[in-house]
């Protein structure tokens, strides 16, 4: 941040706007900086007000970066929204490669979680059993064998599994296409996934999302960790999905965490519910925490394509190569297309909670959602379900939508998430949702869905060095075992991103 005064924030010296702390009353003489300034009308909190007089078509600043324009004069002092504010995105964008210089490596020190190495060179965070439906008309099913799993692991007092978890959808009776291929996708995926010491897939029989085809794409030697059946070919499922629990567990007898290097960790990044502080507060801390890991040479997925528009360039431009820039390219025109293949406005963002917690435009939003990604190199650009393979910051493709696109940072490997909220929300997946406030009230105020308050940043209690490193050590303490109020609550679920027809 530029400067915090007891009213506003200025997060970049050259923005025209600042944020209101709290709710300004229209009148109020506040200062920013060494400016003294009247308000004009009230200003609620996290919303904008002008630094200087804006006339109609004049750039908004914010970030340092246009946030889009202005469809009537506002004076000093005014209420900047969408009254008398517009996204100033258009149908085409010109990108140019202008990589950005690459900062030197930063001296780590060699930290350690408690994790659980697989076979395959990955590690887990958890140690669970996963149940796993090619089609929803097992879901209650498969429900059923995960609690009668869970009721094994208490009878017999195991300490070396950490739950047994069904993720049920709707999906995989009547797909065609694309859309079959991406929910086998998905569903193959998750079975591959270091937190889940074995998995339990269950297919009914009669589906289009057929259970040989999906297992045919896990190599061998994962499968030794995976047992499946149809429903239809047995006499009880689940008595079948119990005798598929006991022989997982004799496969996970000896799983032990063990100290594992912070490069083994899998971060993925996630925003939903934002307001303005998140941008300020909880984005930032996050981003701090992609440079941590992708310092020590681990992983960092970030998704959300749709809230990238307005700020991709800043991404492209932090690309390792021209061909990444090229993926990146390719990613967001295909996004864009997405959009208007359906006859659906590109730029039809922020969400209504956005705007009342001060969000105006896209643009906005983005520049504030990328933040997530802090200064890392770009490294790698995955398609949706795809794993990631290499160190450093990870693009995926897909949507914005908290369920889809977090079902997808788990499917690329990510073994912890970090999910900032300013709105809050209660949702969880399959792996650690650790969730990060960006201001107080809402830490305040929902302490069974808030695990971290970045809020504590535009309180001014709290420096962004020691607000990180807080941070940092409560994501190993997570990876270690500690439970995020997701899983105290057991919240999870995975939702899956339906582009095509069903019969």
């Amino acid at each position: 941040m530029a400067y915090t005064s007891p009213s506003l924030i200025v997060i970049h010296p050259d923005d025209t706007v600042a944020v209101a702390i709290e709710e300004i009353a229209a009148g109020e003489c506040v200062t920013a900086g060494d400016l003294n300034l009247t308000t004009c009308s009230t200003i609620p909190k996290g919303h904008k007000v002008a630094l200087r007089d804006h006339q109609t078509d004049d750039s908004v600043i914010k970030y340092g970066h246009p946030i889009g324009r202005i469809t009537e004069p506002v004076e000093t002092g005014g209420h900047v929204h969408s009254h008398n504010m517009a996204t100033a995105l258009g149908s085409g964008e010109n990108y140019q490669y202008n990589p950005t210089v690459k900062e030197p490596p930063r001296a780590v020190p060699a930290e350690t979680f408690q994790g659980y190495a697989r076979p395959w060179g990955e590690t887990g965070t958890r140690n669970e059993i996963w149940v796993l439906n090619t089609v929803g008309c097992v879901n209650r099913a498969a429900m059923s064998v995960a609690k009668a799993g869970n009721e094994i692991i208490a009878e017999r007092g195991l300490d070396n599994v950490d739950g047994v978890h069904a993720f049920s959808h709707p999906f995989g009776c009547s797909q065609l296409g694309e859309d079959l291929d991406q929910t086998r996708d998905i569903l193959r995926a998750l079975a591959m996934h270091p937190n889940a010491g074995g998995v339990v897939i269950m297919g009914l029989g009669c589906e289009n999302n057929r259970l040989d085809q999906l297992l045919e794409g896990i190599p061998p030697a994962r499968r030794a960790r995976i047992v499946s059946f149809n429903a239809q070919e047995v006499s009880d499922e689940e008595e079948s999905g119990r005798e598929a629990i006991e022989t997982l567990l004799e496969v996970m007898k000896d799983d032990r965490r063990t100290p594992r290097p912070a490069s083994a960790l899998r971060l993925g990044m996630k925003c939903g519910g934002s307001d303005a502080f998140s941008g300020v507060s909880a984005n930032p801390v996050v981003g701090r925490m992609t440079d941590y890991l992708t310092d020590r040479g681990g992983m960092v997925f970030l998704t959300e394509v749709p809230e990238m528009f307005g700020a991709e360039q800043q991404l492209m431009n932090r690309a390792v190569n021209q061909d990444v820039y090229g993926r990146i390219v390719s990613m967001i025109e295909e996004f864009k297309n997405y959009f208007i293949s359906h006859d659906q406005p590109i730029y039809e963002n922020p969400s209504p909670g956005n705007k009342d917690g001060g969000l105006t435009t896209l643009e906005e939003k983005s520049l504030g959602a990328v933040q997530k990604g802090g200064k890392a190199e770009v490294t790698d650009v995955l398609g949706y379900a795809e794993k990631g393979a290499r160190s450093g910051l990870n693009l995926i493709n897909a949507p914005g939508n908290d369920a889809v696109s977090s079902t997808a940072l788990t499917a690329a490997g990510a073994t912890v998430l970090l999910f900032t909220t300013g709105r809050g929300t209660p949702l969880g997946f399959p792996v650690p949702t650790l969730k990060i406030a960006s201001n107080s009230g809402l830490a305040a105020r929902k302490p069974g869905w808030i695990d971290f308050n970045a809020g504590a940043l535009v309180d001014g209690e709290r420096e962004m060095e020691a607000l990180a490193a807080d941070l940092w050590a409560t994501i190993l303490r997570v990876a270690s075992g500690e439970l995020t109020r997701n899983e105290e609550n057991d919240y999870r679920e995975i939702a899956i991103w339906k582009r095509g027809v069903t019969l």
